[in-house]
């Protein structure tokens, strides 16, 4: 077996895929690498490959070893773990959650939120951060509104996520955890005491879940559903302002607003570090070569996988006309992500008022000024100043 190759791989800026990347994806779809932490695992970087893994039962998102140390933050860990031991249950109980029809009854909220803030973003002088001012604040807003969060709350459970995805301070991590759980269960509690028309009391409302199950679904849908999108809006919005004839292409037919959501999902770069989507065999198996055995770490690299040749004709490009249907932005199979339809909803939104309302917007800044953050999980970016 060949030397495994050392991770992380360097992010060259906010648009590109990481040099290093590119140069293992070349020469094929799977490879042994070692992590950060001295450890030795598979990464997988073919779209085929991670598309067929990411819905593989020979993959367990558990590690089987209990005396194994935990990489990354005490959340990765906490909720994706125990989300995985009854995946298809808990999934069921959220997916109703995320209907079209629910989704339609949040939409006038997250208009109209998304407009005061751009009212406010239209009072400032440029160059203004468009993170710090629309992507930090829409999707906490929108989180406590659909949830039954009281929005008095909304800067004390951001803080929280925002510590417990710290990969950095491990210590952070875990008082940022304990902080968003102990929130969580009194207000659950709460729901349970009194009900509302929300996320939350219809969870509650389940018949058979138990109140350890609704506290963890509710801190899972707090993080997912908040700091997730606050990368996307940022990612979005700077791989259409970096392509000025993408961005006039919306400005001038704003109905392909869908279709540039989707395209920038699949060439979104939101987080430099993160080798991919973690998993352990179950069992002995081979793909592409190379031989898998049970307990072996596997990362499914869904960035490389979304920028493979074999599935997207040039796929460094950003095109809004392009079929995206292959994308693996939210997952596949099973495990694709069940909060899709609001984080898409989301940035259709702020993508349709911004080309309306600032058809002249651009970046205050040269796209490799642009960083970004590294000691977070979900990574996204540090700052995007723009003007119009």
């Amino acid at each position: 077996m060949s030397t495994p190759v050392q991770l992380p791989f360097e992010q060259a800026n906010v648009l590109h895929l990481a040099p290093g990347l590119r140069a293992l994806q070349t020469r094929g779809a799977v490879h042994r690498v070692r992590t950060p932490e001295g450890g030795e695992a598979w990464l997988v970087t073919g779209h085929a490959e991670v598309r067929q893994l990411l819905d593989d039962d020979r993959l367990s998102r558990n590690n089987p070893d209990p005396a194994a140390k935990d990489s990354g933050s005490a959340l990765l860990a906490s909720l994706l773990g125990g989300f995985a031991t009854d995946h298809g249950r808990l999934r069921a109980l959220l997916e109703p959650h995320f209907s079209p029809e629910r989704m339609a009854e949040l939409r006038p909220y997250v208009e109209k939120v998304t407009g005061q803030l751009l009212d406010q973003l239209a009072e400032r002088k440029p160059p203004v951060d468009l993170r710090e001012t629309v992507a930090l604040s829409l999707p906490i807003q929108v989180m406590c509104e659909w949830l039954g969060v009281p929005q008095e709350d909304k800067d004390r459970f951001g803080g929280w996520t925002q510590d417990a995805a710290n990969v950095g301070d491990p210590v952070r991590s875990k008082q940022g955890l304990g902080g968003l759980f102990g929130y969580c269960k009194q207000l659950v509690a709460d729901k349970r005491a009194n009900p509302g028309d929300d996320a939350i009391s219809r969870i509650c409302a389940t018949e058979g879940i138990t109140d350890d199950e609704v506290l963890g679904l509710t801190a899972l849908l707090l993080f997912g559903g908040y700091e997730t999108t606050v990368a996307r809006i940022g990612t979005c919005a700077v791989l259409l302002l970096s392509d000025p004839e993408q961005w006039q292409a919306l400005v001038d037919d704003p109905s392909l607003v869908p279709g540039a959501v989707e395209e920038t999902l699949r060439r979104s770069m939101p987080n430099p570090h993160n080798g991919g989507m973690p998993r352990y065999a179950v069992t002995d198996f081979e793909i592409d070569g190379a031989a898998i055995r049970t307990g072996d770490f596997v990362l499914l690299n869904v960035i490389a996988a979304n920028h493979d040749e074999a599935a997207f004709a040039d796929p460094d490009r950003v095109d809004i006309t392009r079929d995206t249907a292959g994308s693996l932005a939210f997952g596949h199979g099973a495990y694709n992500c069940v909060g899709a339809a609001l984080a898409r909803m989301q940035l259709q939104v702020v993508l349709t008022q911004l080309v309306t309302r600032f058809p002249a917007l651009r970046l205050a800044a040269g796209v490799d000024e642009l960083r970004l953050r590294h000691d977070t999980l979900i990574g996204g970016l540090v700052q995007l100043p723009v003007r119009w």
